[in-house]
């Protein structure tokens, strides 16, 4: 019931900590604030909300009590799952939206627009793979965000992120409406996985834990500095090396386990959940917002980073550049080997966006 998340979100407040909803003391950020007095309430539309992430998205979404209305588009199967979501008793009204003749009015007055749509990864599938899919439908689902609300958050999860972030952006400049404060690559997973894999291995208390990530969202590209993780805490040559690789293949982790079944759904759409929880926090008035997350950014000489961000009322206030101060010299030479790959990725998702 909604006193009972209040009950939970107040402990969660008290101990300093984000909030998904009901499972406020299950996510590390210290510096982030719980949503105990925050009584705005904010729209979310869902894209592609009947699909593997965005199921239990929609579901983690519905227990937050900052959202007054879930929106749930697809392009079949969505009217089972918003009529399934409505029967929850926390306050948001849940509307369902089918096909492409729909998806304006669900967009409409939105304030904060995910998009998990595309097609999930297979064993022997890079992202890279899902590219010329999910990099049409991301360009299509944006064109309509810039149509009908464009002045909401964008969190795009749809992979590869690390070329459909830069779709995005592409298309939002074709219709005159970017802002580079408010599109977001979700790179949540990557911070979510690094803060689990640390605690197991150094014994620490997860609700502590907090690792920032930065790069990209793929391979290689994903940088844990484990350098800077938080409580301090010393790593061996040899844990540096297994922990950033574990967290780099984590996905391929899931994949392979879920043999065929599908990917990291599950995990995917908890960290995407806390990313909106974070989203609507910060548009509600806390000033106290940090999440890591793949954006526009003059941190290095890359035109898009993950890096970890201040997010206000307006989206990114500003990006954290002293977590790339004082890394080590593994660190350091991961950074440059990741640099190409990105470039390439980022400038793939732009030609795509000018065919």
């Amino acid at each position: 019931s909604p006193a009972v998340l209040s009950m939970l979100l107040d402990m969660a407040s008290s101990a300093t900590i984000s909030s998904v909803g009901a499972q406020a003391a299950l996510v590390s950020k210290p510096r982030n604030r719980g949503i105990s007095g925050l009584k705005a309430s904010y729209k979310v539309a869902v894209l592609g909300a009947a699909g593997g992430i965005g199921q239990p998205l929609g579901l983690l979404i519905k227990m937050s009590p900052l959202v007054s209305e879930l929106r749930l588009y697809d392009i079949a199967n969505v009217k089972g799952v918003a009529a399934d979501l409505s029967h929850c008793n926390t306050p948001s009204q849940v509307m369902d939206f089918t096909g492409p003749a729909e998806l304006a009015s669900c967009l409409k007055g939105v304030d904060v627009v995910v998009i998990p749509a595309g097609v999930p990864r297979k064993p022997g599938m890079t992202r890279d793979d899902l590219f010329n899919i999910n990099a049409g439908i991301v360009k299509s689902l944006i064109e309509a965000v810039a149509d009908n609300c464009p002045e909401a958050f964008i969190h795009i999860i749809s992979n590869p992120v690390n070329s459909t972030v830069p779709i995005a952006a592409e298309i939002l400049k074709q219709k005159g409406v970017y802002n580079t404060k408010k599109l977001f690559g979700v790179s949540t997973l990557d911070v979510v996985r690094a803060n689990t894999f640390v605690a197991q291995k150094k014994g620490l208390k997860l609700i502590d834990v907090d690792v920032p990530v930065v790069g990209g969202h793929a391979g290689i590209t994903i940088l844990p500095l484990l350098s800077k993780t938080r409580p301090s805490v010393t790593f061996t040559d040899e844990e540096t090396e297994q922990l950033t690789k574990r967290i780099q293949n984590a996905g391929t982790e899931v994949v392979e386990a879920k043999a065929g079944a599908g990917s990291a759904t599950l995990s995917m759409a908890y960290a995407a959940a806390r990313f909106v929880e974070s989203s609507l926090r910060a548009l509600a008035g806390d000033p106290d917002v940090y999440e890591c997350t793949y954006v526009q950014s003059e941190l290095t000489e890359l035109p898009f980073f993950a890096s970890r961000v201040k997010i206000g009322k307006n989206g990114v206030e500003s990006i954290i550049s002293s977590d790339l101060e004082g890394i080590t010299e593994y660190e350091a030479n991961a950074l440059e080997a990741l640099k190409p790959e990105l470039k390439a990725s980022i400038e793939k998702g732009i030609e795509f966006a000018h065919k």
